[in-house]
Formats: C-alpha cells, structure tokens, sequence
C-alpha cells in the first residue's frame, strides 16, 4: 500500500488537471449528449500514463457515473431498443474478453472511425429531418449492439454503433440519452467483471479512480442541465458533430498508434 501511495505521489501535477478535466468532460458527455466526447479521456490521459492503465483508471469511474445516470434517466429510455440491443452486446463483450490478447484494437479503431464518420456525413446531405424515424429491423439492432460491446471491451469505443441504429429513429433527447445510458450501465458492469477477472485492476489504478471519482458528480449535473435546456434539431446537430469527431478521433488514434503517422 506504502508503494502504491508513493506511486501516486509521482505523477505530475498536470496528469491530476487533465483527468480531472476528462472525468468531469465524460461526465458531461454520457449524460448530456449519450457520450462521444467521453472518449477523449483515455487519450488525454494516456499522455502521462499507459493507455491500459489509462482505460483502468476510467473503468470504476465510467461506472459512477453510470448509476448516477441510472437515477436521472429512470422514467426516460426505450425499452423495445434495449430488447434488440443487450443481446449482441452479450455476445460482443464475450468474444472481446475472449480474443482481446489477439485483436488488433488499432484496425477497429480505423474501421469503427470510417463507419462513424460515413453516418455522420449523411446528415448534411439530408435538406430536412424528420421529426420521427423509422425502427430499424432486429437483425441490424443485434448487429449494432453486438459489434458496440466487442468495440467497448476491445478499444473503448461502443458508442458509435449504438448511435448508428438509435440517431434514425429521432427520439426525443431525454429518451435517445437515457436508452445509451441503460444500455451501457449493463454493458460496464460486463466489463468491470471481465477486467478484474483478467487482472487488470491494482491498488494504484483504484487509488487515482478513488481519487478522481469526485469530479465525475459535476459532469453528470451539468450534463443533466444540457439535455434540458437543448432544442431537439439543434440536439441532433451536436450528436452528429460529435458523431464525426468522434470517427475522427478514432481514426488518427488507430493510425498514430500503429505507426502508419
């Protein structure tokens, strides 16, 4: 424990000031606008720390700010979407704690950005928005939930597919957040056990978590107040925004970690 604390002492003064700004910005994120912007954290992060000590950190964290969503979106989430979804994200998160040691987490990263960013762009071409969308079929909702929980074990990275089914629909805003937040509440507890099962939690890393956990709170309210306040079409604005920075992010972390930049 002596080391653990001397270990913590260690890290720069500046690892404390931008995990507090990705705690507090991934607060925000996943319960104001279903996440995206929440995957910065790890990058941010990963410049004074491993990127899988990085990922570890966030992980109690990501669940905080899970039950604290679950409270606030309790009357607000889609159940029929769920019943499509949670099934292939079963399955999505088995395979990655399965094959995670022989996936290139890069090449998903890549894939998942084109993809992203190819959904997002289709919202510029459209001359009007429906204010109500059409169910996209099971089969796709199975394919969609399924590749988020493979994509969120193996890089983090689930929110894109999940987006890609429930964004047509229109939903109103309340309801689009509190279904993701139902969906990943579930998905993360999947996670957290496959973590500690592969020993990837250490007294360090719960430490920095325990340490940062009281920023998320702020995150989670402000987030609360911007879903509130946000005109629905200029709601969908910035999801599709964050949509396609977030395809970009992933595109160039896939791209600089694999030494192609």
């Amino acid at each position: 424990m002596a080391e653990a604390l001397i270990s913590l002492l260690t890290l720069e003064p500046a690892f404390y000031a931008v995990a507090i700004f990705a705690v507090i910005i991934t607060g925000i994120s996943k319960s104001g606008l279903g996440g995206g912007l929440g995957q910065l954290s790890v990058p941010l992060m990963a410049a004074f720390v491993s990127p899988i000590t990085a990922v570890t950190i966030m992980m109690p964290i990501l669940v905080l700010i899970d039950l604290m969503n679950i409270w606030g979106y309790r009357r607000n989430w889609h159940r029929g979407n769920l019943v499509v979804l949670l099934p292939g994200a079963v399955a999505g998160v088995g395979i990655g704690a399965v094959t995670y040691k022989y996936v290139d987490e890069n090449l998903i990263r890549i894939l998942l950005g084109v993809i992203v960013m190819f959904f997002a762009l289709t919202y510029f071409n459209q001359k009007t928005v429906a204010d109500g969308g059409t169910r996209r079929g099971r089969v796709l909702g199975v394919l969609c939930g399924g590749l988020s929980g493979f994509t969120s074990f193996v890089a983090h990275a689930g929110g894109g597919p999940i987006k890609f089914y429930l964004v047509p629909q229109r939903l109103a805003p309340r309801i689009f957040v509190g279904t993701q937040v139902m969906f990943f509440f579930l998905v993360n507890q999947m996670k957290f056990v496959s973590y500690f099962w592969l020993g990837q939690f250490t007294v360090e890393n719960v430490t920095t978590s325990l340490l940062l956990a009281p920023f998320a709170p702020l995150g989670v309210f402000l987030g609360w107040k911007l879903v509130n306040v946000i005109p629905q079409e200029t709601f969908y604005i910035i999801v599709y925004l964050v949509l396609f920075s977030s395809g970009t992010k992933l595109i160039w972390d896939g791209l600089t970690r694999s030494g192609f930049i």
